[in-house]
């Protein structure tokens, strides 16, 4: 037994539908994500030892789950879809908890780039076509 495997992956019922546990996944680790940038923010500014405490965990944990989420969903999927939660996640925080006021301009970019994003992760792939 090897040091790697006292640190189980992740197992989830063979009875969950794959897009629930691709959604649950990029959720999740946009959460977790969200959690190690508010720490990052917080011990910038403040310097103390309990925002690092808190982003060190965060990520660590964020590893961990995104290795196990990479046993039933695709990659590129689960981190598109991560990726635009955690984009939507960080401008509400920003918005939000440091007062941060995007133009009018830049918000209609936010929104032209997530509906990219939406149509790269929602869209039905198309049938490859062979080598000549």
């Amino acid at each position: 037994m090897s040091t790697f495997d006292l640190i189980p992956m992740i197992k989830l019922p063979t009875s969950w539908p794959t897009w629930l546990i691709g959604s649950a996944a990029m959720l999740t680790l946009a959460a977790l994500d969200l959690v190690g940038a508010l720490a990052a923010k917080e011990w910038a500014t403040r310097s103390s030892p309990l925002p690092l405490a808190i982003g060190v965990v965060s990520f660590l944990t964020l590893f961990w789950v995104y290795a196990s989420a990479l046993q039933y969903a695709e990659l590129a999927l689960v981190t598109l879809g991560w990726i635009v939660f955690l984009q939507v996640g960080l401008l509400l925080l920003d918005r939000f908890r440091y007062g941060v006021h995007l133009p009018t301009g830049k918000w209609v970019a936010v929104v032209v780039i997530l509906a990219a994003e939406a149509y790269l992760l929602l869209a039905p792939a198309s049938p490859s076509t062979p080598a000549a």
